[in-house]
């Protein structure tokens, strides 16, 4: 992973966190249980041996991608700004039906649209960054072309 991660501190602790309990806690976990299935014989037939081993697998690329992450994170902060912009929490309303809503612009690793939170790399996402309270935009998806306003940058 070479591109920068955009995160807030929060998240970045967040991760932190969770890096550090997969390295020791959830490592040690799994070496137990593979001293466990070890001692059961058999690798061949040994069902144990197999399921301790992929999770053991998947546990490192969790930790690989953390670490990735974390190496490559870029802190964002919440400011008011003119422009839409990652931290923003942004007001938008669609053209076709005047619902208002409000996002929180985030790096991809913290989007969740359903607290909220779209990506820069979301179609949303990059069609606002970078434009002024009161500006029309548009962009396309999958059910054709979507108009919003932004009504309100925080």
């Amino acid at each position: 992973m070479t591109s920068e991660e955009y995160l807030t501190k929060e998240k970045f602790n967040e991760l932190e966190k969770e890096l550090d309990y997969l390295k020791t806690s959830k490592r040690k976990e799994i070496a137990e249980t593979l001293e466990y299935a070890k001692s059961l014989g058999d690798f061949s037939e040994n069902q144990e041996y197999q399921e301790a081993r992929d999770a053991q697998a998947v546990l490192e690329d969790r930790i690989n991608r953390l670490e990735a992450i974390l190496k490559s994170a870029k802190i964002i902060s919440t400011q008011n700004t003119s422009i839409v912009a990652i931290g923003s929490v942004i007001t938008l309303e669609k053209s076709a039906d005047k619902m208002k809503k409000s996002y929180t612009v985030v790096g991809s690793e913290e989007a969740d649209a359903a607290t909220g939170k779209i990506s820069i790399h979301s179609p949303l996402g990059q069609a606002a960054l970078g434009k002024p309270k009161g500006q029309e935009f548009s962009f396309q998806t999958p059910s054709g072309e979507m108009t919003y306003k932004i009504i309100d940058i925080k």
